[in-house]
C-alpha cells in the first residue's frame, strides 16, 4: 500500500528497490515498537490488578488490594511512594515529551490521532515519544527501581 500511495509515479526500474525499503523500514518499525510497548507493559503491568486487563496503572495502584504484599500496609504505602515518584518524573519531561507521552500510552492513542492532537508531524511524536521512554527509563533506573 506504502508503495503505491507515495510511489505510483516513479518508474517502474525502481519499484523492486523502493519496495524492499518500504519492507525493511516498516519491520524495523515493527519492532521498535513492540520493544518500547513491551518495556511499558513490563514495568506497567505490576501496578494493574490481575483481574482488570483495561485498568489504567495510575488509577488502580492506590487501589488495588489483589495480592497479600499490596493489602498490606507497608505494600501500600511503597505503591504510593512509586506512583508518586513516577508522577513527578513525568512531570519533569519537557512539555511536548510528556504530551507525547501520555497521549500515546496513557490514553492509547496512534501515532496518527498524537501527531494530529499535537500539530506536528509523525515522525515528531516518535522522536518525543522515544526521548520520554529513555528518559523515564534513566530517570527510575537512577534512584534504583525496578518494576
Amino acid at each position: 500500500m506504502k508503495l503505491a500511495e507515495k510511489y505510483g509515479d516513479k518508474p517502474v526500474t525502481e519499484l523492486p528497490m523502493l519496495f524492499q525499503r518500504i519492507l525493511q523500514n516498516t519491520i524495523r518499525d515493527f519492532y521498535r515498537r513492540q520493544k518500547v510497548r513491551s518495556t511499558w507493559t513490563t514495568l506497567f503491568s505490576s501496578l494493574t490488578p490481575a483481574d482488570d486487563e483495561d485498568a489504567d496503572p495510575l488509577e488502580t495502584l492506590q487501589h488495588e488490594e489483589g495480592s497479600k504484599a499490596k493489602g498490606t500496609p507497608q505494600g501500600l504505602f511503597e505503591q504510593s511512594q512509586l506512583l508518586g515518584l513516577i508522577e513527578k518524573e513525568i512531570e519533569k519531561l519537557p512539555p511536548r515529551q510528556r504530551e507525547a507521552f501520555l497521549m500515546r500510552y496513557w490514553e492509547e492513542m496512534d501515532i496518527a490521532e498524537t501527531a494530529a492532537a499535537m500539530g506536528c508531524s509523525e515522525g515528531s511524536v516518535k522522536t518525543h515519544c522515544s526521548r520520554a521512554t529513555h528518559t523515564l527509563a534513566a530517570a527510575l533506573k537512577a534512584k534504583g527501581i525496578t518494576l
